[in-house]
């Protein structure tokens, strides 16, 4: 097939491209190179560097599916920028939607998030759990899976939407364990966590969270179902204390944790989702998938990627 992944030169859509060019496709990279990196493409796979802003973006590309993955995927400055997140990932997804009914691509498979939920009050959380995002970006996610369905249905672009617990791995540039390297690298002696640290969430590694895609990719183009959304993440949760620990032993440090009150009730920062585990057991029927690694031996396994990609240069 010829593929067009949106955001393959970011952290999951890079790992993505790496996939499916492996599988013999034709692979077409789409990046503004905001966050993604040059470096982190497939050199079997096209460039093509746009704006999904624009909404011309397309002009000249072609696909049989497209792999939307292209998105801000900093939480916590949609608390504060929500105009930055209004147009990276609603706006963003709007076009691609637009250009995929236009040209006469299959299906979309969007990359979602398991903060559509927000504080979801049955964990692990279902699928049939209602959207109650508590911040722009869960609610731009949920926005983006409501115009994914509504395009299936009245266009008939098939749209799977994959909702994402935390995934980590090499090439990973944001979240808890990339900031913590980061913090210990300014200063070894002081780690500031912020929150109370028992925010506890899943944490999926990438490859797992790859295999589990391409299998609900496959599963997804089997059925008649116009619009399916499925939770990508692991069987268990981890403390961000222990998220703390871990990292500081991977970097052979034992720096004094400090905890930063952001919150009342001890969240990293207003619209963080406090306790996260998603339900996999539709995924797990649907396709014989599961984890290979727990959520603590995921995050020792990224840290120690990261530790070689970022702190060897300290």
């Amino acid at each position: 097939m010829r593929i067009v992944v949106t955001g393959g030169a970011g952290f999951i859509g890079s790992h993505l491209v790496d996939r499916l060019v492996e599988e013999g496709h034709e692979v077409v990279v789409v990046d503004n190179l905001s966050s993604g990196r040059r470096e982190f493409v497939n050199k079997a796979a096209e460039l093509y560097i746009r704006d999904l802003k624009e909404s011309d973006w397309g002009v000249g590309i072609r696909g049989d599916v497209v792999f939307h993955f292209a998105a801000n995927p900093e939480v916590r400055l949609s608390t504060t920028e929500p105009v930055v997140h209004f147009n990276e990932n609603v706006l963003a997804t709007f076009n691609v939607l637009e250009w995929a009914r236009q040209t006469g691509v299959k299906s979309v498979i969007f990359a979602s998030s398991s903060t559509v939920y927000g504080d979801a009050e049955v964990i692990p959380t279902p699928e049939e759990a209602p959207y109650k995002p508590i911040s722009v970006y869960g609610a731009a996610k949920a926005a983006g899976e409501v115009m994914c369905a509504t395009y299936a249905r009245l266009y008939g672009v098939k749209c799977l939407a994959i909702r994402y617990a935390n995934i980590i791995g090499p090439r990973l540039r944001h979240g808890v364990i990339y900031d913590f390297i980061m913090k210990l690298k300014r200063n070894p002696n002081v780690l500031e966590v912020l929150g109370d640290g028992t925010q506890r969430k899943s944490y999926l590694y990438i490859k797992d969270a790859i295999d589990a895609t391409i299998l609900a990719w496959k599963k997804f183009e089997e059925i008649k179902e116009p619009f399916l959304a499925l939770n990508v993440g692991n069987l268990d949760a981890i403390k961000v204390l222990d998220i703390a620990q871990i990292v500081a032993e991977v970097l052979g440090l034992r720096p004094e944790i400090k905890l930063v009150p952001t919150t009342p009730d001890g969240r990293g920062w207003p619209g963080d989702v406090k306790y996260m585990t998603l339900s996999i057991t539709k995924l797990m029927k649907m396709t014989g998938w599961r984890p290979t690694m727990t959520s603590g031996e995921a995050v020792r396994k990224t840290a120690e990627d990261l530790a070689k990609e970022l702190w060897q240069t300290r």
